[in-house]
């Protein structure tokens, strides 16, 4: 199985991404939650352009994917569930909801630290949410993150499956939770007990500070009600909330030379965590 794995990763990786991607982008056309109000032809050549940057980068800077860490640390003893004799299934279980609880605090961490923010904001920058706004990150926030991954992998000691189950659902809750599509509030009410839906996370995607530094998780929900940083809705309401950051406004921002150098220009601005704002947004709560 290990091996059938490692020699078809990318394989496996891909063929969920395409397959989830067009279900959301069919499911937006068919049922959007909002109109968009830029350009689809140029959000849609900027984002996906920039994934495909990614994955050309990924794959220069780092010469082992994160599956093949989990299998050198295996093979070595390394990490806490080498500790611990636990159930095949259960190790695998364990190691998906501590590598989301990673990504969870590494997404506040980028929203906490001015220089991480500059480069995560052009995450943010985009004007309007959709399937494509998932995979609107900056090169080097890519880097940075995948190789987070692999220390908490090797600390955590993640089975090599683990680490494949974690990337595909993590590809396919950033689309669907990033997806422009309308759910009956009922049914996103009882989803987002057990995964971020679209209307949980576009609060996140809100220009208002306090909302942008709100729902941090991209697969399961628990954290944010955890650790106090959920917000169920969006002052304005779903279909008045403005997109973005104040800074980048312009359309023209929108296209991939943009996007490339915003996090080398202008300041931090006021979207960096500050706990004393934080609290007197909950209060007026």
């Amino acid at each position: 199985m290990t091996e059938f794995i490692q020699a078809n990763e990318i394989i496996i990786r891909m063929g969920f991404f395409v397959g989830i991607f067009a279900v959301m982008a069919v499911w937006e056309a068919i049922a959007p939650r909002r109109p968009l109000q830029q350009s689809k032809g140029v959000r849609w050549y900027s984002n996906l352009g920039i994934a495909a940057v990614n994955t050309v980068t990924m794959r220069m800077v780092f010469q082992v994917a994160p599956v093949g860490v989990a299998l050198v640390a295996a093979e070595r003893g390394w990490g806490v569930l080498a500790l611990v004799d636990l159930p095949a299934w259960a190790a695998v279980i364990a190691a998906v909801v501590l590598l989301d609880f990673a990504i969870y605090l590494q997404h506040v961490m980028v929203h906490a630290v001015p220089v991480l923010w500059r480069l995560h904001r052009m995450h943010h920058a985009d004007l309007d949410f959709d399937v494509t706004t998932g995979a609107r990150f900056h090169p080097v926030e890519i880097i940075l993150s995948v190789a987070i991954k692999m220390a908490v992998i090797v600390l955590v000691g993640a089975p090599a499956v683990a680490v494949v189950i974690f990337e595909v659902l993590l590809n396919a809750t950033t689309m669907f939770n990033h997806s422009n599509v309308k759910l009956p509030l009922g049914l996103d009410r009882v989803l987002r007990l057990f995964v971020v839906t679209p209307d949980m996370h576009r609060v996140h995607h809100s220009v208002i500070p306090h909302e942008t530094n709100s729902n941090f998780g991209f697969n399961l929900p628990w954290w944010d009600r955890l650790f106090g940083t959920y917000r169920d809705q969006p002052e304005q309401g779903h279909e008045d909330m403005e997109i973005g950051i104040d800074q980048f406004r312009s359309p023209n921002e929108l296209h991939l030379p943009k996007m490339l150098v915003q996090p080398f220009v202008e300041s931090a601005g006021g979207y960096p965590i500050n706990r004393r704002d934080w609290e007197k947004a909950n209060r007026r709560d």
